[in-house]
């Protein structure tokens, strides 16, 4: 795809890069992380690190303690949410971890032993240590203050981590569709699992979650509400990834294709809210408990007008202005055009006058005001010489 051929999207409005550094450090997922990177650093020998299982998972028991420190003992997620945030710590680089050279080879043997109820090691294979590069946003005295350049892409590396996690389906999903892959006991059949009947593409699965995001990002670059902080329904973001354009009746397959997708998006961004990524109401689970024949847009189906009430039930969501920054980000990356508002600012007159036809009225006032700010800026030194 040449320069001229990628497609340019609305422009949005994004907050500074130290707001949106602030942000991400508040998003709980790197809050937690940055706790327990914190924990770390005081909890184990001074130049040791703090002993791990395979792939930098915490301990068994240590986990319990990480639950505990991050104040989540009383909740029954407390396990699963402390693991989240270590791995997340782990993943971004604010932790790093060496193995033992004895455990490579018994980690490449399968060797070691996971705790009883999944979560943790009970062997340990290495030690984590905070990264002394990052010492300033993890306790480290005499430490400089990352920059906020620096806190984003830490906050991006961890976010294409948790990205890839929801685009993957549990194992309990995959064998699904698969007959006697589990038995009456609840156990799993090894031995019944064809790999080849396995119903997921990795591509497609994350092309689908990007396609979500992008949609999203369309509508709060294009709707004044969505941009102005207004969810958007699971429902309606599932229809338009699924309802083939131009079609005024969806077919019962197709209205079974929105829900089905309505409900794995409802999935996708409860694991994602964590990061700041997004705000998600998720879908009522009185709704998943209603009979087959009912789907999860029968109102509007049956041709009645929902009340808010009734739309909120499916599930709704929106970007963050975090979110909407890591969505432009990934898009650049994509090789798309994606403005955004401010960017003009040292343009030429004809370069501006070209692009505002697709701006909303706001976002073009604001555009026009920052471009006469820059020449008013710049007119002394034209109509003066500049001291040396």
């Amino acid at each position: 795809m040449t320069g001229d051929d990628r497609p340019t999207l609305p422009p949005v409005r994004l907050p500074s890069d130290a707001e949106l550094a602030r942000d991400a450090l508040a998003a709980p997922l790197l809050a937690r992380a940055v706790e327990l990177t914190r924990w770390a650093r005081a909890g184990g020998p001074a130049g040791a690190g703090i002993p791990v299982g395979a792939g930098g998972e915490l301990l068994a028991e240590q986990l319990k303690q990480a639950a505990a420190h991050l104040g989540l003992s009383g909740d029954e997620e407390a396990p699963a949410l402390a693991a989240d945030a270590w791995n997340f710590a782990v993943d971004t680089g604010l932790l790093a971890v060496e193995e033992f050279e004895e455990a490579e080879g018994a980690e490449d043997s399968g060797a070691g032993t996971e705790a009883a109820d999944g979560l943790g090691s009970d062997d340990p294979v290495g030690t984590a240590a905070p990264e002394p590069e990052l010492g300033g946003l993890t306790g480290a005295q005499g430490a400089p203050t990352p920059a906020p350049e620096e806190i984003l892409g830490l906050w991006r590396g961890g976010l294409e981590t948790v990205l890839a996690d929801a685009a993957t389906p549990s194992f309990e999903e995959l064998l699904d569709g698969i007959e006697g892959a589990v038995g009456e006991d609840g156990e799993i059949d090894p031995n019944t699992i064809d790999l080849d009947a396995l119903d997921w593409n990795p591509e497609e699965e994350a092309e689908a979650l990007d396609s979500a995001l992008g949609n999203l990002y369309l509508l709060t670059a294009t709707d004044p509400a969505v941009a102005a902080g207004s969810m958007v329904p699971l429902p309606v973001l599932a229809a338009s990834m699924t309802v083939p354009e131009g079609m005024d009746e969806p077919t019962d397959d197709v209205l079974e294709e929105v829900s089905s997708t309505m409900m794995r998006l409802d999935e996708q961004f409860r694991m994602l809210e964590p990061t700041g990524l997004v705000v998600h109401q998720p879908v009522d689970e009185a709704l998943t408990r209603e009979d087959e024949g009912e789907e999860p847009y029968g109102a509007a189906e049956s041709g009645a007008e929902p009340d808010e009430e009734d739309v909120s039930r499916y599930g709704m969501v929106r970007l963050t202005p975090l979110g909407l920054y890591g969505v432009r980000e990934r898009m650049r990356e994509a090789g798309l055009d994606v403005p955004a508002v401010g960017d003009l600012a040292h343009a030429g007159a004809d370069a501006l006058l070209a692009a505002l036809p697709v701006y909303s009225e706001e976002n073009a006032h604001s555009e026009i005001q920052g471009w006469f700010a820059a020449r008013n800026a710049d007119a002394p030194c034209r109509r003066c010489p500049c001291p040396p």
